[in-house]
């Protein structure tokens, strides 16, 4: 986890990284908390555990001052509900419904916005191309359109890949570009 002021790179839209977060990370061993409402998968409690660090690097303590979007892309997205929603389809078998429910990305969303009280627009993305624990730039992209359009303040991009050596997830706090750094 880190903190920068100005962070800028030819993917990121000349947007400012405001703080950084990534699962695993140092000193970090084990798989994150439960997540309350969320069974049967590490996806979601990894999306929220990611967010909260990026959160936290920035701003401390909930709640979050402005309107902060909040974007997840995924291109493998949440493997083991989808596992454990094929599995309860087999005959004898019945599907919870906290399986159909944290099936959509955007329920763990949901909880990462109440928690923080951000009140921008929440988008889950597939990305053409993922690297794992890296936000990927269709995401830099998509939250430069939203800061520029003026739906949010800051964005924070969170990507996870579920992938079989271990789940990994990297998290991005974006603002708009800085006076001087300002796309024609």
């Amino acid at each position: 986890m880190t903190t920068a002021e100005n962070t800028p790179a030819d993917h990121t839209h000349g947007l400012r990284i405001l703080a950084e977060a990534r699962r695993p990370a140092p000193g970090l061993d084990g798989p994150p908390p439960p997540l309350p409402g969320f069974a049967a998968s590490a996806f979601n409690p990894l999306v929220a555990d990611t967010a909260e660090r990026c959160l936290r690097a920035h701003h401390g303590k909930p709640p979050a001052p402005g309107r902060t979007a909040l974007l997840l892309a995924s291109a493998s997205g949440d493997l083991d509900t989808a596992r454990a929603i094929e599995r309860s389809a087999e005959p004898g078998q019945r599907t919870g419904p906290l399986l159909f429910f944290q099936s959509n990305p955007n329920a763990v969303l949901g909880h990462v916005s109440a928690r923080w009280g951000l009140t921008g627009p929440i988008v889950a993305i597939c990305p053409a191309e993922a690297e794992p624990g890296v936000v990927p730039a269709e995401a830099f992209e998509l939250a430069a359109l939203l800061l520029q359009d003026g739906d949010a303040d800051l964005v924070l991009a969170v990507a996870v890949e579920q992938t079989p050596d271990g789940d990994l997830a990297a998290a991005v706090l974006l603002a708009g570009p800085a006076a001087g750094n300002r796309p024609d």
